[in-house]
């Protein structure tokens, strides 16, 4: 099972506050112990969204709005992405982020076998996986 732990903007990470060198210490210990029990697949931190943009879609419309975006609290500020083998274990590894404050939200990444086979046939989930696995070979 694949899950997300997307880390929450703040007003200070908005601002283009960096993090503390303590803080990034915190965090290097942190990303090694995902690393060090084979669950880490992907990590980033993002950048403030003054240097972003939204776009929005309406039938064949595109709109592109440049950042920054109102509402911090709604976007993100950077995410892991994990392997493990239950919500109960992706759990525990979230709780163990060292951040003193703050939130992370942990979403299950959707796998071709969530899908029932009148939505995704089985050709089209096998190139899916074998999609996956050669691109996550290349990381």
């Amino acid at each position: 099972m694949r899950f997300m732990m997307l880390v929450k903007a703040t007003a200070e990470s908005e601002a283009g506050v960096l993090p503390t060198a303590e803080m990034i210490a915190e965090m290097g210990r942190y990303n090694e112990q995902l690393d060090k029990a084979g669950v880490l697949l992907a990590l980033d931190g993002l950048q403030a969204s003054s240097k972003g943009a939204r776009i929005s879609y309406d039938g064949e419309r595109r709109t592109v709005t440049d950042g920054p975006f109102a509402e911090a609290k709604e976007l993100i500020a950077g995410y892991w992405v994990i392997q493990v083998k239950s919500r109960e274990e992706a759990i525990e590894w979230a709780t163990r982020v060292p951040f003193r404050e703050g939130e992370v939200q942990l979403r299950q990444v959707f796998d071709p076998s969530d899908f029932p086979a009148d939505i995704l046939p089985p050709e089209a989930a096998e190139r899916e996986i074998a999609w996956r696995a050669e691109h996550e070979s290349k990381g």
